[in-house]
């Protein structure tokens, strides 16, 4: 073969390699096991999202996403540790909206809440629910608002932690209703539950995930949803914005993170085989079923909410003051 073709068939080699998203001489991402680590406790909305899509991405991608809990602070310990690995794609993080919540409840966190991570999808809407104890006389939003109007600084709310996210949304609730409560924060989202149950507190807002149970079992009365548009999990009850509070909009969400700096090739990979499972039927049908809804999109819709959502998180913890730490 002439020198002259044996250049044209090195180039073809070239273009065709560039095409398929690998450099010459560099193998197919991934080679080996990948670590998601989730910075929450197993059994939470984190933990089941995360297991659900390392499952899948363990078939389609052909090497094994192990999930690892390191959970502590809010799930600042986790972030911490992804944001001090290689940037490579082969250490992930799967976390909620409180990782944004977390830069403005903390005096000061050990990384950068933006700068630190590569967004890289996002996976699940996290939908949150107004509920009240059944005892409570009221049967909507408007009802609700009323009462409190009634009774300042009477009816109390419960959350599952002073700077969380459910303390923000309901924080956001009473500022925008105009309406005066009392926090009362616990640990988790199982004592929270308790305490309305108990009726050792009256209200909370709640993912639906963990309140759908105690709803249907009536445990627990629903007056509306958080997110702009009715969830598809509880479609018949209405949101907040419709029933009472217009303008009330917070959509929680799940995402996927890489150390900044991870690779661009390989970043769009992980996005476009999430946004794949994502989008099958059974694996929809099994989130829902946990009280998360799938939320396949863009890179760039998932960078494009971060900025939106850390601009309203500003303002709602001007509101209710940032706890020292």
């Amino acid at each position: 073969m002439s020198h002259t073709g044996r250049s044209v068939r090195c180039i073809v080699a070239l273009i065709i390699a560039c095409a398929t998203g690998h450099a010459v001489g560099q193998p197919a991402y991934p080679t080996k096991v990948v670590r998601v680590v989730v910075p929450f406790p197993p059994g939470g909305s984190n933990d089941i999202v995360a297991r659900f899509i390392s499952r899948e991405l363990t078939e389609s991608m052909g090497q094994q996403f192990i999930v690892e809990n390191r959970g502590g602070a809010s799930g600042v310990i986790g972030a911490e540790a992804v944001s001090k690995s290689t940037p490579d794609g082969y250490t992930l993080m799967v976390h909620s909206t409180s990782h944004l919540s977390n830069a403005f409840s903390y005096k000061k966190l050990p990384y950068d809440t933006v700068k630190s991570f590569d967004p890289v999808a996002l996976l699940a809407a996290q939908p949150s629910v107004l509920v009240v104890h059944p005892a409570l006389p009221v049967k909507s939003v408007k009802d609700f608002i009323a009462l409190a109007k009634s009774r300042p600084k009477q009816l109390t709310y419960a959350s599952n932690g002073e700077g969380g996210n459910l303390h923000v949304q309901m924080a956001l609730f009473a500022s925008i209703a105009n309406i005066q409560l009392i926090h009362v924060p616990y640990k988790g989202g199982a004592e929270m539950a308790t305490s309305v149950i108990s009726g050792e507190t009256q209200s909370a807002v709640s993912t639906v995930g963990a309140a759908l149970t105690h709803i249907q079992s009536g445990r627990m009365r629903a007056l509306g949803v958080t997110s702009a548009r009715r969830s598809s999990i509880l479609p018949n009850y209405p949101t907040i914005a419709e029933s009472g509070l217009p303008g009330y909009d917070i959509n929680a969400w799940i995402g996927a993170f890489a150390p900044a700096g991870t690779p661009k090739t390989v970043v769009d990979r992980l996005q476009t085989e999430i946004s794949k499972v994502l989008k099958r039927p059974d694996v929809a049908k099994q989130m829902m079923d946990q009280g998360v809804e799938p939320w396949p999109g863009t890179q760039q819709e998932f960078v494009t909410r971060i900025k939106s959502d850390m601009d309203q998180l500003q303002k709602v913890f001007r509101i209710i003051g940032t706890p020292a730490n």
